[in-house]
């Protein structure tokens, strides 16, 4: 079993920044490639960001491309999402998500595999 933890979310104003990580552990493999989702509050899970296992290939929403940047450090098993200039509407929780055995980078919930609980996020005006 592969365990997810995301952290690094909290409060910040419109403008600001913040640095999501995510920290895999248990029965990882190799070949995976990991994203991030979010769910605003009364709203269904939505797509954010996805990379390979090589980082050679990265993939955005519309909504945060030139925004957010998606990372990983294979060595600490993490991935990170770096979210600047944030907006009221990126408010939401924020989910890491790991896909095995994918070469590229899916953006559909059902082609990922395992699942962090999720970190808050809230951006105010």
């Amino acid at each position: 079993q592969v365990q997810l933890v995301e952290s690094g979310g909290g409060s910040v104003q419109a403008g600001g920044s913040l640095r999501l990580s995510c920290a895999a552990s248990g029965r990882t493999l190799s070949r995976n490639a990991m994203g991030w989702f979010r769910q605003p509050p009364g709203k269904d899970r939505e797509f954010v960001a996805a990379i390979n296992w090589g980082s050679t290939s990265t993939n955005y929403a519309d909504s945060v491309k030139g925004r957010f940047t998606i990372s990983r450090d294979n060595a600490k098993k993490s991935a990170y999402l770096q979210m600047n200039s944030l907006k009221p509407e990126d408010t939401a929780v924020y989910i890491c998500a790991a896909a095995n055995l994918i070469l590229g980078t899916p953006s559909r919930p059902h082609e990922f595999d395992y699942w962090g609980q999720g970190t808050q996020v809230t951006v105010s005006s």
